[in-house]
């Protein structure tokens, strides 16, 4: 099992080194396959990370775009880390609230806060994920200590450009995901 820092350089490396060309083709891939993975007829409010793009993230804001276009009935909630490590969220209104900041993270600035009660679906940012449903993120542990906080049965949805590894390494405080969307398909996990 490869230890969880050289995954973490493994999988930010083959992220960066995509040209433009594929990394937009990947992101509209993905996009699609999102909205033709996942059943959101019973889904509420989305919670949506917002992406570091110099970081080539998966770009959110595909997604967000068309929940607003197709889906004008689901409530769109938008992370903002605080000094304590911890993720508050604030209903997205528009590009106006966000800002990016001293991390180069774009962050609501203001708005109405969301309840984690209220979460019915929230994509999950990683690096890599497992056959199992673990994944991988940058290691602050922002995303395992939100997700502690919502209910059991909001799904977990991470978006990822690449397939799974064998096994990563969890912890007790490890919350799995319940799928991933790829460009190439999705994976389902409980």
């Amino acid at each position: 099992m490869t230890d969880k820092k050289t995954l973490r350089a493994q999988y930010l490396d083959r992220r960066l080194s995509l040209s433009i060309q594929e990394y937009d083709a990947m992101n509209v891939r993905l996009c699609s396959n999102f909205f033709s993975s996942l059943d959101l007829n019973e889904v509420k409010t989305v919670h949506v990370f917002l992406p570091i793009l110099k970081k080539k993230e998966p770009n959110t804001w595909l997604i967000i775009n068309r929940l607003q276009s197709d889906y004008p009935h689901i409530k769109i909630s938008i992370p903002k880390m605080t000094d304590d490590h911890r993720l508050i969220n604030y209903y997205f209104e528009s590009k106006d609230q966000v800002r990016e900041n001293h991390w180069h993270i774009p962050e609501p600035t203001f708005g109405e806060l969301t309840s984690t009660k209220d979460i019915d679906l929230i994509i999950v940012p990683l690096l890599v994920f497992d056959k199992h449903g673990h994944r991988l993120g940058y290691g602050k542990g922002f995303y395992d200590r939100f997700l502690a906080t919502c209910r059991a049965d909001s799904q977990k949805v991470g978006l990822s450009f690449f397939e799974p590894t064998d096994t990563i390494e969890s912890e007790a405080t490890d919350i799995p995901l319940t799928s991933v969307v790829t460009p190439e398909r999705a994976y389902y996990f409980q």
